[in-house]
């Protein structure tokens, strides 16, 4: 890795994925400076991070809002970075149909103050986190990055706007080396139990909600479609588990430090795919019983199979996934039955 890429500012990295990508930066050296807004996420995740590393001085905290141009500005006098990893956002689709205003305003323009601060204090190395919902409708698996892209709500709209500002910021700017990361779907926590995915209110995703039936938090898992053309009848979905995911993130940087990519994306995904009920399954085996669930009907939007095709990432990145659907279920039980109410509980 080369010396100078070592400071980073990381945006929503008191999160689920930020928590966990905070991890393996630091385990290679980073250091790792965090503006979160604690709006869906906890600060003690990034305590946690510390401890689990050993390595506490290597992880600063400010709570910070993207918003607030101000309060970000100081976080960059403060500091001299070398590149950004950007998480920051809202992130629920549902919320985000009844609501667009909230989320272009708060995902767009603060993306826009967060780019204008790094174009000012010259910090052009950018990797985003973005998501395989820019694909929409896709018609063709495995999903290739060259695929059609058009998302299907605001929030995934927002995902797709952000793209396009990047895309314009480096045919106008080459200095800046940008990499987006599309992800697929986050699953499971880290091996300790010691962080995982905590989020606030009724979960939006699949298996924080299997998690939460498991400790008797939530009473049954709804599943949505059960007439898929699958081997079940439930939806496919490429699940990825966040170490992993974490880890393509490091990768990602050393990239952006030893080559000029320009703005590139690339699909951080396993190649496989798993149904809900296999999830289902996989965490009834972890939890040691049969989880109770009801089947509803399908939800507007929801395609029958999304995988991704992974190899450009291994090729281009030398990053792949190497956890599957067994260490995905065992970390999500471990997580949530060590921690039945997140992070508020600690």
């Amino acid at each position: 890795m080369g010396v100078e890429c070592k400071t980073v500012l990381v945006t929503g990295g008191a999160g689920y994925i930020g928590s966990h990508t905070v991890l393996e930066m630091v385990k290679e050296g980073y250091t790792a400076v965090v503006v979160d807004n604690l709006d869906n996420s906890s600060e003690e995740s990034l305590k946690r991070v510390g401890e689990l590393t050993g390595k506490p001085e290597l992880i600063v905290f400010r709570k910070v809002d993207l918003l607030d141009e101000t309060a970000l500005e100081a976080v960059f006098k403060e500091f001299t970075f070398t590149a950004c990893i950007h998480f920051a956002g809202l992130k629920a689709v549902g919320e985000s149909v009844k609501l667009p205003l909230k989320y272009y305003h708060n995902n767009l323009t603060g993306t826009l103050i967060l780019l204008n601060l790094l174009d000012k204090y010259g910090c052009k190395r950018f990797v985003f986190s973005s998501s395989a919902t820019v694909y929409g409708l896709v018609k063709e698996m495995p999903v290739l990055e060259d695929a059609e892209i058009g998302a299907t709500n605001p929030y995934g709209r927002t995902k797709l706007f952000i793209e396009e500002f990047l895309r314009d910021l480096s045919r106008a700017q080459e200095e800046w080396n940008i990499l987006i990361l599309r992800y697929f779907n986050p699953v499971g926590a880290h091996e300790s139990g010691r962080i995982g995915e905590d989020p606030s209110g009724i979960p939006n995703n699949l298996m924080p909600y299997i998690a939460q039936v498991a400790v008797g938090r939530r009473d049954e898992l709804s599943i949505f479609g059960d007439d898929y053309p699958t081997k079940d009848g439930t939806g496919v979905r490429d699940y990825i588990h966040v170490v992993d995911l974490a880890k393509g993130h490091v990768a990602a940087l050393e990239k952006l430090d030893v080559e000029k990519v320009g703005c590139k994306s690339v699909n951080l995904g396993t190649g496989v795919g798993y149904s809900v009920l296999d999830m289902l399954n996989g965490m009834s085996k972890a939890c040691g019983r049969k989880l109770p669930y009801k089947m509803c009907p399908r939800r507007d939007g929801d395609v029958s199979v999304l995988y991704a095709d992974p190899a450009y990432a291994k090729s281009f990145l030398g990053w792949e996934a190497k956890l599957g659907i067994e260490e995905m279920c065992e970390s999500t039980w471990k997580w949530q039955s060590n921690n039945p109410n997140g992070y508020k509980g600690a």
